[in-house]
């Protein structure tokens, strides 16, 4: 397209061309300064997009608003970083890690969420008109790296995406729309945005239930906590199992081998456990019996290396031997574990082998 420029108009474009390179540098140190500031800060946002102006697009700039101008400097986005978060209250903290970073000139910044105007939800982005400080960059060479500004913009996804869609749809062309088609826009900018706020408000309230059952399970209430991923691999934290890995590790003299244990979840909760303390229950009334299986099956072996694994695997085969499970149970454990595999059958009958002698499985036999 050819844009019809007055005099002043190729100037500002003329100098855009020569400094070119100036705006390719500026955008390398910003962009790498923000990236890392939000890894280091463990800000996890769905995009960084930045660009400088095409030589067209601030052609069409100048063709419409270049008397606006006196000098390049005027125009605030040549270049600019847009930061695309999941939630909007990471939009501030976002924010905060800009201001720390750069210089933000506050007159000519904006916080469009507080605007408030109707069909303004795709554009209710918090935006930041910066510079580099010298803290950061001070080249006496390229002195214009303090003092060009640049526009950083702030906005969660569903914002970005619904500034997609009226852009795509023509809504904030100069075309008239239909007040149907106006209402429409309005009904659904406002559940977008009801969506955005309920999507923050609901990670808040989960991070405060789980703090809530992390304070539960380090002050022992474990009544109260499900057994669910979070609350197991909390729980698992206070090494309830280390005491019974230490009782029969001695038995050899054994090094204990580290292991995963959060495997075990869908065992526990296949055997009806529902809450931390029933875990606590399950490991106080089974730990005895889970030891002497242990024992009955290290006794006679010279094995002086054991997996941290073996004093839950122990338990959850004396609680199904217990009550009444047999070889295909216990399979059904060693296959949750590692796998399907017919070979878990004999691994099966070894332990109910090993088991057959021990008090609980006599007292067993005898109350059947």
């Amino acid at each position: 397209m050819n844009y019809q420029l007055d005099a002043h108009g190729e100037m500002l474009l003329a100098e855009f061309r020569e400094r070119l390179p100036q705006f390719q540098r500026l955008e390398q140190l910003a962009v790498e300064q923000v990236t890392q500031a939000l890894q280091q800060q463990g800000i996890y946002v769905t995009a960084i997009e930045h660009r400088i102006k095409t030589e067209e697009s601030l052609s069409g700039k100048l063709e419409l608003k270049g008397s606006k101008y006196h000098k390049l400097d005027d125009i605030t986005d040549v270049f600019g970083i847009r930061i695309i978060t999941f939630y909007t209250d990471d939009v501030d903290k976002v924010a905060a890690i800009v201001k720390r970073l750069f210089t933000v000139d506050w007159k000519e910044s904006v916080d469009k969420r507080k605007l408030h105007h109707l069909n303004s939800f795709g554009y209710n982005s918090l935006h930041y008109i910066c510079s580099l400080p010298k803290t950061l960059i001070d080249d006496p060479e390229e002195p214009a790296l303090n003092t060009t500004r640049f526009e950083v913009q702030m906005r969660t996804a569903l914002q970005h995406v619904w500034s997609t869609i009226e852009h795509d749809t023509g809504y904030k062309s100069d075309v008239q729309i239909l007040p149907e088609y106006r209402r429409q826009f309005s009904r659904l900018a406002g559940m977008l945005e009801l969506i955005d706020d309920e999507f923050s408000r609901l990670r808040n309230s989960l991070t405060d239930y789980r703090r809530r059952m992390q304070t539960l399970v380090t002050t022992g209430k474990l009544d109260e906590v499900h057994l669910s991923i979070n609350n197991f691999r909390t729980f698992l934290r206070t090494n309830p199992f280390d005491r019974l890995n230490e009782r029969i590790a001695s038995v050899n003299q054994a090094e204990i081998f580290p292991a995963l244990l959060m495997p075990f979840l869908p065992v526990l909760q296949s055997l009806g456990l529902q809450t931390l303390g029933d875990v606590q229950q399950f490991i106080k009334e089974n730990s005895d019996d889970a030891y002497q299986l242990a024992v009955s099956g290290l006794a006679l072996t010279d094995i002086d290396i054991i997996s941290k694994s073996i004093g839950l695997q122990n338990l959850c085969f004396v609680y199904v031997l217990k009550h009444g499970g047999g070889r295909d149970e216990i399979k059904r454990i060693y296959d949750t574990l590692n796998g399907v595999e017919d070979s878990h059958l004999m691994l099966a009958d070894t332990v109910i082998e090993q088991a057959a002698s021990l008090p609980f499985m006599q007292d067993r036999a005898q109350n059947a």
